[in-house]
């Protein structure tokens, strides 16, 4: 272990001793202003649950996993992790831009990709509370012209049961890609030249971006206000997320501040046409300012508990979404006490993200990155580090106590913490993770090429065919 790395584990050790007799000044600025007394004390109560020893001893295994990360598979991003409502870990890996070298931190912007859609779904809620409009209203109340079946409402938007077609192909041919797109020329476009849909209304969930610039349009249309000046003063700015904004083309010197995108090959990728268009993307945030949000999401500052429950209730009653689904902004995992985790993902133009909200806890992982490589697969070590006495279920899908190996009881929770919870070392989590399947090849020769056959029926790839070489020619030997 390096000297500054064990010196940074010191310090984020004795931090959470310091924590057991007192409130930081930081961590008290990051408390929920709550007004309603019954959210309050239900706060205050998974508050008292933190602790610093079993906090500390997670910060250790999460730097230890961060750092493997970066070092091993190229994580280059900002990420913070809370439960009770307190950060235990929060770190900063790489370059805001590779080619500049200028070294990332926790309030660094970031683009959130689809992350962006549960501030747009909450703007749509504050919208049902003022009155402005009801989840079951139809689009064409909002939009005249729209040309599509007139049973679209505001709630199969918000739970991607619309069935409309993708914006991004349906008109790309229509648009001129060296001017940035707003959301009035998507539905202008979308009303002129009608590009075919994917399917009927409220039969099946297809999540389509379209649905949710259409929500952004709907914000504007009856707020009076762009949806970048809308979210920056009813959902940034009371709960002081400073760093955060919506890019819509209008407003390109923000983007100075923010982290460049970058291919998993570590390729940069510019703005384009399309980073204009708000509502299921274009949301710039830090790891600071999304645990902002992710508190105040626990207070009434923006809208109500009773409100904001229904975001997280599973919409779609498809057979193949059993145990995953979608709510108003969030996609759900269902947990072993039949309850529902909280997370959306977001990947767009080299930045890949992930979100997580746990509850009954009031947990959170947020990890952003903006080289878009395949980092997202190691996530479920984050949570079996959060929940050792579920690792069993985020790394192979078991629903079994990981030491004892029983069968979990199904009113078990995702709480977190107890006296009971097992103190598993990094490298007991990794003997968890399943075994890579081996499959063998046999290798079929046909005129002279060989193709390499799977026995699950693969599809054949074909192998270079070896290369002849003439043997070397002997040299006479002198008599």
């Amino acid at each position: 272990m390096s000297v500054a790395r064990f010196c940074s584990v010191a310090i984020i050790w004795g931090l959470f001793s310091l924590l057991g007799c007192s409130q930081s000044p930081k961590e008290a600025a990051s408390s929920v202003a709550v007004s309603n007394p019954a959210v309050a004390i239900l706060n205050d109560s998974i508050a008292k649950r933190f602790n610093p020893a079993e906090a500390s001893r997670k910060a250790g295994q999460l730097d230890t996993f961060f750092h493997n990360l970066h070092n091993r598979y190229g994580f280059n991003g900002t990420v913070l992790v809370a439960q009770y409502g307190k950060v235990i870990y929060k770190g900063a890996f790489g370059y805001k831009n590779l080619t500049l070298r200028d070294t990332l931190t926790t309030t660094t912007p970031f683009q959130l990709a689809s992350v962006s859609k549960q501030f747009t779904a909450v703007a749509i809620m504050q919208m049902k509370e003022k009155g402005l409009l009801n989840y079951d209203d139809p689009v064409y109340k909002f939009i005249p012209t729209f040309p599509y079946d007139s049973s679209i409402t505001i709630r199969l938007l918000l739970t991607h049961r619309s069935g409309l077609p993708s914006y991004q192909y349906g008109l790309e041919k229509y648009c001129d890609k060296s001017q940035p797109l707003s959301n009035q020329e998507v539905v202008d476009k979308l009303c002129l030249y009608k590009p075919v849909p994917y399917g009927r209304p409220d039969v099946r969930f297809h999540y389509n971006n379209t649905n949710y610039v259409l929500l952004s349009y709907i914000v504007e249309k009856l707020s009076g206000k762009p949806f970048s000046k809308y979210a920056e003063q009813n959902l940034f700015k009371p709960l002081g997320m400073n760093n955060t904004f919506v890019y819509d083309g209008t407003n390109t010197n923000l983007l100075m501040a923010a982290a460049t995108g970058y291919t998993g090959g570590r390729r940069s990728l510019a703005i384009d046409y399309l980073d204009s268009v708000t509502g299921d993307k274009s949301l710039y945030s830090t790891a600071e300012d999304m645990f902002k949000w992710d508190r105040g999401l626990y207070s009434e500052q923006l809208i109500s508990q009773k409100t904001l429950e229904e975001a997280f209730r599973p919409a779609n009653d498809d057979a193949r979404l059993v145990t995953r689904n979608y709510g108003f902004g969030w996609r759900l995992q269902k947990i072993p006490n039949d309850q529902w985790l909280t997370f959306h993902t977001g990947w767009w133009h080299g930045f890949k993200n992930y979100f997580m909200r746990n509850r009954p806890d009031q947990s959170s992982i947020i990890m952003l990155s903006n080289v878009a490589n395949s980092y997202l697969s190691q996530v479920k070590m984050v949570q079996a580090i959060l929940y050792p006495d579920k690792a069993r279920f985020f790394l192979r899908g078991e629903n079994v106590d990981p030491e004892t190996g029983d069968q979990m009881l199904a009113g078990e929770g995702m709480q977190g913490g107890g006296d009971v919870t097992p103190e598993l070392s990094l490298s007991d989590l990794y003997k968890m993770l399943p075994v890579a399947p081996v499959v063998k090849h046999k290798v079929v020769h046909r005129k002279g090429k060989q193709h390499v056959v799977t026995k699950r029926g693969a599809k054949a790839t074909k192998a270079k065919a070896p290369v002849k070489r003439k043997a070397p020619a002997q040299k006479k030997r002198r008599r």
